[in-house]
């Protein structure tokens, strides 16, 4: 009797933004289910919800996008969201000045159309080999957060979550020793037209997330800021500084 002890790695998370449907169900297709976990938005502020709510690998971003324009999307990625997941543009505008733009709004990788699918394949194991060797742990006294897993750590006790209270976590840890205000932090959850609705969705998000780190690490580490936001509150016995670390 033999044994298989071969490890089956985790697949690779892809979000593909694309408004031309049989373009992406084409791409669905072609990557499949085995190695890759795929979202699919079609069009800008779509993906900016996603992406304020789910962790990714890779986003594979179209620039003639309904709306918002990929450009906007790409900045609004790494401004707004502070996320550094890499981007992929794919479009049709194979002038180096569009392809210029589209680098310094903060994109990765620049692939024009048409494609082979292939291509954009190698592509994307590329980027993916490039930026996960190591993992940014991030830390606020003895507070562990790690933007890839969602997993928090306090005195050993750890708390995994998820969603929008994982994104708020991140976006407060990052902060650290600092507060964020309760527009900055709409901001870079919903984005700038963010209205009374998510005002009311922040504090329920808020609530969502103190409950999931008091029943994991027995605290609920976020402290409101009356009238101005809110803070990571460290414990007492906790380091004074924030640091980040990588593994």
């Amino acid at each position: 009797m033999t044994s298989d002890n071969t490890s089956v790695q985790p697949p690779l998370r892809l979000l593909i933004v694309e408004d031309q449907v049989d373009l992406a169900e084409n791409l669905f297709e072609f990557l499949g289910e085995d190695r890759y976990a795929l979202d699919f938005a079609a069009d800008g502020l779509t993906a900016l919800h996603l992406l304020a709510t789910q962790s990714y690998d890779v986003i594979v971003l179209d620039l003639m996008l309904p709306g918002v324009n990929g450009y906007d999307i790409c900045r609004r990625i790494r401004q707004d969201l502070k996320c550094q997941t890499p981007v992929i543009l794919m479009t049709a505008l194979s002038a180096l000045t569009d392809k210029e733009k589209g680098f310094d709004c903060g994109a990765d990788d620049y692939l024009v159309k048409p494609f082979e699918l292939r291509e954009l394949q190698l592509r994307i194991e590329a980027l993916h080999r490039r930026h996960s060797p190591q993992r940014q742990v991030l830390s606020a006294g003895n507070i562990r957060f790690d933007p890839g897993t969602l997993e928090v750590e306090l005195h050993g006790r750890k708390a995994v979550l998820s969603g929008t209270p994982a994104r708020l976590f991140e976006l407060l840890v990052r902060a650290y020793p600092s507060f964020l205000s309760h527009e900055a932090l709409s901001d870079a959850v919903w984005g700038a037209r963010h209205g009374e609705t998510e005002g009311n969705s922040l504090r329920t998000h808020i609530y969502t997330l103190r409950k999931a780190l008091q029943a994991g690490v027995g605290s609920g580490l976020v402290k409101t800021i009356h009238g101005r936001g809110y803070s990571l509150e460290v414990p007492a016995d906790a380091l004074p500084k924030g640091n980040t670390d990588t593994r």
